[in-house]
């Protein structure tokens, strides 16, 4: 059994990303594994401002609701981030809530890569929707993904339910009309066979 954190992006409600990370976290809890998720859209997180006053094991010198989510974020396994598709990448949410990963960070005295520090070992997940549905609709999502949390922070990539054509953007969620609950149902409960 694994500890999972799915961090909800979205604005909306019961929208179509929500409707995506419930989907994972049925098939996860089904197949035994602890899941807790944050809906981010009533959280307050502000990005980071690089100050560098956290570094090495200090705190955040910000009072936002990022501070009490950091227990969650180095008990869990998984760190899964579920985002609707904004401007062609990830929501302005989930961005923040990733720079603020800033002040967990350890100092490494040997960092690869060109990192100066280290995180703590997770596996990551991405989940996204979009109204389009083009090849290259998810691609600047995807790289920013592949490059900020795999390739530098270091986390280990589980995969990506990338649901797009799920309807137009006037905010009316119209993914049960695709086969993409279904999919991120058998993502969440395979992730770890």
């Amino acid at each position: 059994m694994k500890n999972i954190l799915v961090v909800v992006g979205s604005g909306r409600k019961n929208g179509n990303t929500e409707q995506l990370a419930d989907s994972f976290i049925k098939g996860a809890e089904e197949a035994g594994h602890h899941v807790k998720k944050v809906f981010l859209g009533n959280k307050k997180i502000n990005g980071c401002i690089g100050c560098n006053a956290c570094r090495y094991g200090k705190p955040c010198i910000q009072k936002d609701d990022f501070n009490e989510m950091i227990p969650d974020i180095k008990n869990c396994d998984l760190l899964v981030f579920a985002s609707p598709l904004f401007f062609w990448t990830i929501s302005a949410k989930i961005k923040a809530f990733i720079e603020r990963f800033y002040c967990i960070a350890e100092e490494d005295p040997n960092p690869p890569l060109g990192r100066y520090e280290k995180y703590p070992v997770k596996d990551c997940a991405l989940l996204m929707t979009s109204a389009d549905n083009f090849f290259w609709t998810f691609e600047q999502a995807a790289s920013y993904y592949q490059f900020t949390l795999v390739n530098y922070i270091g986390f280990k990539d589980k995969g990506m339910v990338l649901a797009g054509g799920c309807g137009n953007t006037n905010g009316k969620p119209k993914i049960k009309e695709t086969g993409h609950l279904l999919r991120a149902y058998e993502f969440g409960k395979r992730i770890y066979e």
